[in-house]
């Protein structure tokens, strides 16, 4: 099975009016997955057979401005989803602040041979604009969590910690680069002078850079059956809570607040 992580912005005038052809031609050629459609463009991740993700990435670069699409591709052993949908959203990664705009400018891409001396650099502060649970599975050597659960989040924490960053270049990464899109354009309005993201996002470097000379920790929760993958986008180790829902990474200890609640 061949696993698509996809994100494309651009103007959608009426994402409804798309959804049925595509959920259509998902399920006709077998593909599972999450597809997020906007006015703001289109996210998400499938997976199936090459002719069958083929067909469906030909649709979407059909689709209005979409010509330029991108996306990573992984390997499965098996499908790791277990249905497919297609949903229509206010945005196709929330940051809730209005104005946000990564049509008109995102920080600097840095491409992932280029990374290690940027986030290597005394003057660099590097952020993980993921979720918690994501950060635990792994992150960047000395890489800031802001510890939030949603990316909606992520605002209320640079309001509160912003002065610690005065006179630093921010780098910034997440899973595949769409985060990073929102939240460059976020800090760029906010008045920061010098913002980088990691172009193509963890999964692009882990591809790209050798683990030998790799400043990555750990493994890259992903939202699918897998849970994480590792260098050279293998399927990792890491488990899932059956009680809570969240990563567990080999090895670690895990006091599951919901057995906790419960008595067990």
């Amino acid at each position: 099975m061949i696993v698509a992580a996809l994100y494309h912005f651009t103007r959608f005038d009426d994402p409804a009016a798309l959804r049925g052809p595509l959920t259509a031609l998902c399920r006709a050629q077998g593909i599972g997955g999450s597809l997020l459609l906007a006015r703001e463009g289109i996210n998400g991740t499938i997976a199936g057979h090459r002719e069958g993700i083929d067909a469906v990435l030909a649709h979407i670069r059909g689709l209005p401005g979409c010509s330029g699409l991108t996306w990573k591709e992984s390997p499965a052993e098996t499908m790791p989803f277990s249905r497919m949908k297609v949903k229509l959203k206010a945005e196709i990664v929330t940051m809730g602040v209005p104005g946000v705009d990564p049509l008109a400018r995102t920080g600097h891409h840095v491409a992932p041979k280029d990374w290690n001396a940027l986030i290597s650099a005394p003057d660099v502060a590097v952020i993980d604009t993921r979720n918690d649970y994501e950060v635990e599975v792994g992150t960047f050597r000395g890489a800031i969590d802001p510890g939030t659960t949603k990316f909606r989040d992520f605002p209320a924490w640079w309001q509160a910690h912003k002065a610690e960053f005065e006179g630093k270049r921010i780098a910034m990464f997440c899973t595949g680069g769409i985060r990073c899109e929102k939240s460059t354009n976020y800090l760029l309005g906010q008045g920061v002078a010098e913002v980088f993201h990691l172009q193509g996002g963890i999964l692009q470097y882990l591809e790209d850079i050798p683990q030998a000379e790799s400043l990555w920790q750990g493994e890259c929760f992903v939202f699918d059956h897998r849970i994480a993958v590792t260098h050279g986008l293998a399927q990792g180790r890491t488990g899932m809570c059956r009680a809570c829902g969240r990563p567990v990474p080999e090895g670690a200890s895990h006091l599951c607040p919901k057995e906790s609640q419960n008595g067990i």
